[in-house]
């Protein structure tokens, strides 16, 4: 069976009305093929899972809670502090090691991108670029950023991080817009492209691992960075215990990235803002 027979079948309507369950359905499929089976997961819950479907309805309906307006700084917010955390680095001497000066440098063009394009969009409704301290001193902390590679290193890894599941947990909310849909489409995997890159340059793997910091390399302060990503339930069907030739529970919880609430964005970032608009 190949992937356009299943797409086939997919579309059928006798074949999505059948009352087999979700577990039954994912069996048979691995029965045929269990490589294909598992690219086609996402379609087969999607397509036969009613549940799956309401679910997908209520996140939408809780994201519509916030106006594209307010997403938009919200990713506006997270892309000043990306932008001024690179921007100082490259312009503290003896930080970045000559070899890596250009990838950096890259993600830096990258962010005033993405900061021109949500100020540009956002017009006179923009929020003022808050004062950022990469100490972490608003939330606690005493990091050595600027003076230690390693620290801005994980420091960069978590920011990625967060950045890329920010990106999902909000993209709901541009849904009646598809052009801002599209473009925030193309800077959340950008930002997952910088994640990865980030992650391989610190011996890490190019995908989130497990639920904790620590489990990612980064220092614990940071668990809330990855809090959720230990997750193995994935449209209403417990994965973990389907595919143990494949990598088991780990490879299941790789193989998805869980958003975060803007809530919980906000918490992170604001353990490195000092000070925003008070009128926005």
């Amino acid at each position: 069976m190949n992937l356009l027979k299943i797409l086939d079948n997919l579309s059928n309507e006798d074949l999505l009305n059948t009352k087999s369950s979700r577990r039954g359905s994912i069996s048979q499929f691995t029965n045929t093929s269990k490589n294909i089976a598992l690219a086609s997961i996402p379609f087969a819950l999607a397509a036969t899972s009613s549940k799956a479907k309401a679910a997908t309805a209520s996140m939408s309906a809780a994201a519509f809670q916030a106006t594209p307006t307010e997403v938009l700084n919200f990713a506006l917010t997270l892309e000043y502090l990306e932008r001024n955390f690179y921007q100082i680095a490259m312009d503290t001497d003896g930080l970045i090691p000559e070899a890596d000066r250009a990838v950096f440098g890259q993600i830096l063009k990258h962010e005033t991108s993405h900061v021109n394009f949500f100020a540009a969009a956002l017009g006179e409704n923009a929020i003022e670029e808050p004062t950022f301290d990469f100490t972490g001193a608003p939330g606690g902390l005493a990091l050595d950023t600027f003076e230690n590679y390693e620290t801005f290193m994980a420091l960069s890894q978590g920011f990625e991080d967060t950045g890329v599941r920010a990106f999902k947990g909000q993209a709901g909310a541009l849904a009646n817009d598809n052009d801002l849909l599209t473009f925030a489409l193309q800077v959340h995997s950008v930002e997952a492209r910088h994640a990865s890159q980030v992650r391989r340059m610190r011996g890490q793997k190019g995908w989130v691992t497990g639920g904790t910091a620590m489990s990612n390399g980064i220092p614990s302060a940071f668990d809330a960075v990855y809090a959720g990503e230990a997750n193995t339930v994935q449209g209403g069907v417990e994965l973990a215990g389907l595919f143990g030739e494949f990598g088991g529970p780990q490879a299941v919880q790789e193989a998805f990235d869980e958003p975060l609430t803007m809530g919980e964005v906000l918490a992170i970032g604001g353990i490195f803002i000092v000070s925003e608009d008070s009128d926005n």
